[in-house]
């Protein structure tokens, strides 16, 4: 069972305003709420991207860049 709960919780809207963000620069159309009816492929598009983009800032941050 997965677990989606937020570690920090003060995070959680700039996750958010980052998913959009990512989801506007790959061309997936997100509204506001509920988007349980996008394709999987345009979903993975979307967190793929994210967790791509949170790793080369996590590189640069450790790197004092």
């Amino acid at each position: 069972m997965a677990n989606n709960k937020t570690l920090v919780p003060e995070a959680k809207s700039a996750l958010n305003r980052f998913k959009y963000e990512v989801a506007s620069e790959v061309g997936v159309s997100l509204n506001q709420g509920y988007n349980g009816d996008i394709k999987a492929r345009d979903a993975g598009k979307i967190g793929g991207n994210m967790v791509k983009k949170m790793i080369q800032y996590a590189e640069q941050s450790m790197s004092g860049r």
